[in-house]
């Protein structure tokens, strides 16, 4: 590490094949770890986690998900619902994260699967941005 950590805001998204808690629970564990390794992240680097979930979705909570994760016991972790707007994408997940990174290390986006839509500059299933 060459200098002090910077705390940064890390953004992602996803999308549940439907509203069931197994396929909630699959779609947050493949965001977050996505997050987790795409910005080389550990538990005590993490401050919080925001989930917010378009209304279609209301079978489990993704924090509930999330808070399963070892390491994780100290980061604060919130759910809320997205915003009600006509034509938006369908059973989406969205994370926004707060972590302390390398000053050198660029952050990493993750936008699976179907919210790769939302931000296809930052969509990509390899470990880039």
């Amino acid at each position: 590490m060459s200098g002090a950590l910077q705390l940064r805001a890390l953004r992602g998204a996803t999308t549940a094949e439907a509203n069931t808690s197994e396929a909630i629970t699959a779609a947050v564990a493949e965001l977050v770890d996505a997050l987790v390794s795409r910005n080389g992240l550990a538990g005590e680097r993490l401050v919080s986690v925001t989930f917010s979930v378009t209304a279609d979705l209301n079978a489990v909570f993704p924090a509930a998900v999330a808070r399963r994760r070892n390491g994780w016991e100290q980061v604060a972790l919130l759910d809320c619902q997205q915003m009600a707007v006509a034509g938006d994408l369908p059973r989406c997940i969205r994370l926004l994260a707060h972590a302390w990174l390398e000053p050198e290390r660029e952050p990493c986006h993750p936008y699976l699967r179907e919210a790769s839509r939302l931000r296809p500059d930052r969509a990509s299933s390899a470990a880039g941005h």
